[in-house]
């Protein structure tokens, strides 16, 4: 799935509960983190530039940081660093989970390609699938965005946070404010 709809259904997990910011931050980041295997890309382009090609992306983008154990390096952060300990490493169990089966999903490639994600890696290179996947670009994810968006906008609305405050607290209160005098102030 795109970035932004894990970023999107990441934070609606993290919404999932009443928490701080910082809170809903870890549980956001979470959801997303596991991308950061993803950087194999530049790497890619920056060798092919140079005449070597290491196809770092291919080999690893899904395995290094789609697994079980980056799931629970990243729930003991999200609980170190939080107030509520327990709700935010729960959520962030199931925010980087619900990640991984984004992905299962909806990650097609074309000509039928599928995402793998080596779950049990390093233990094992087991990789799990299925087989009706949806490319990346389907209505199907395009539909879970805009759902997506729309509840974000409600609960921004409503409870006078969003998907902003990840990025700075200013520009979420210039957001909300926005949505607020076009649609009014809930009751």
């Amino acid at each position: 799935m795109s970035p932004v709809t894990h970023f999107l259904t990441s934070w609606l997990v993290a919404n999932s509960a009443n928490m701080e910011r910082r809170d809903r931050v870890l549980v956001t980041a979470a959801g997303v983190i596991p991308d950061i295997d993803g950087f194999g890309l530049f790497i890619d382009i920056f060798s092919r530039n140079n005449g070597a090609s290491f196809e770092w992306y291919q080999r690893f983008h899904h395995v290094l940081s789609h697994n079980l154990l980056f799931a629970f390096v990243v729930t003991i952060a999200a609980y170190l660093l939080s107030k509520k300990r327990w709700v935010a490493g729960l959520l962030s169990f199931a925010s980087f989970h619900l990640h991984l089966i984004g992905d299962m999903v909806g990650s097609a490639g074309p000509q039928g390609y599928l995402w793998s994600v080596a779950y049990f890696w390093p233990l094992s290179n087991f990789e799990l699938t299925w087989q009706g996947q949806w490319e990346l670009n389907s209505w199907q994810n395009i539909a879970i965005t805009s759902i997506a968006v729309c509840i974000a906008l409600f609960i921004s609305w409503k409870h006078g946070h969003s998907p902003v405050e990840v990025f700075s607290t200013k520009a979420d209160s210039s957001f909300v404010s926005a949505l607020r005098q076009r649609f009014g102030y809930p009751l």
